[in-house]
């Protein structure tokens, strides 16, 4: 049975992961709260540090047993929390990456008494060796003073130059500000750029992407541009209907 895919359930994670065969799941992203007291319109990000940590623990152990045995993770995190949450998952699985997203924040304002915070910590854990990694999927390609520089007799031929290169772990990627034509009213809303790139490295085409706080439905939206499968948990009604809205827009004809 299959009717659970490609869907948004309105209810909490802990109780519809229910609903997903386990072993099912190709790749878990997961954007939780980051227990900094935002308004999600519930008091999903309103806990102390000692509840805040046990619900990270509840939701990543009911989670991780729908993940396949190639299956990955990946997990948005902020710095505050991230040392105490990678240990935890340590326990679990194989840590590949901690990738640093420079949310390419302006140089204005800030703190007095402290370096101004501009990143998002995103932990790539794995469950087993074998895990599916498709690297030429999201390589970044060379521009072409690059490639005319390169073109000396022991670089003809490279594949690496022709395809281009490795992302490295820091991705610099704009947050999306508020007249930015992707921004959905979510406060805590991510790129698209981002998780289509965890997609396309991280689960086959045709495969099932899983996201445990939808939030505003960015996983479900890059997950159907991307060609694979999805299914979802959010709290919150409103948001609810904002990923519907944002899926039925991927099912309208381009403008000629």
């Amino acid at each position: 049975m299959t009717s659970w895919l490609n869907r948004i359930y309105c209810e909490d994670a802990l109780q519809g992961f229910a609903r997903i065969p386990d072993a099912s799941i190709d790749l878990l992203v997961a954007d939780p709260p980051y227990g900094l007291g935002k308004d999600y319109g519930n008091n999903s990000d309103k806990l102390d540090t000692d509840a805040y940590l046990h619900w990270m623990e509840q939701w990543i152990d009911a989670a991780l047993p729908k993940l396949k045995a190639c299956g990955s993770l990946y997990v948005f995190l902020t710095w505050r929390y991230s040392p105490e949450i990678f240990v935890l998952l340590k326990k679990r699985m194989t840590m590949i990456n901690e990738i640093i997203w420079d949310r390419r924040v302006p140089s204005m304002g800030g703190s007095t008494r402290k370096f101004s915070s501009v990143h998002d910590t995103i932990g790539f854990f794995v469950k087993a060796k074998d895990y599916y990694f498709d690297l030429d999927a999201v390589r970044i390609p060379y521009d072409a003073e690059t490639k005319k520089a390169r073109s000396r007799s022991i670089f003809v031929g490279a594949k690496w130059l022709e395809i281009g290169y490795n992302p490295k772990d820091v991705w610099s990627v704009s947050r999306l500000h508020r007249e930015h034509r992707e921004r959905a009213d979510h406060p805590t809303q991510k790129p698209l750029e981002i998780v289509e790139r965890m997609i396309k490295a991280s689960c086959p085409p045709g495969g099932i992407v899983l996201d445990p706080f939808m939030g505003s439905g960015t996983t479900a939206v890059a997950a159907k541009r991307c060609g694979r499968h999805f299914v979802g948990f959010e709290l919150n009604a409103d948001y609810c209907e904002l990923i519907e809205n944002r899926l039925a827009e991927l099912e309208k004809p381009a403008a000629a």
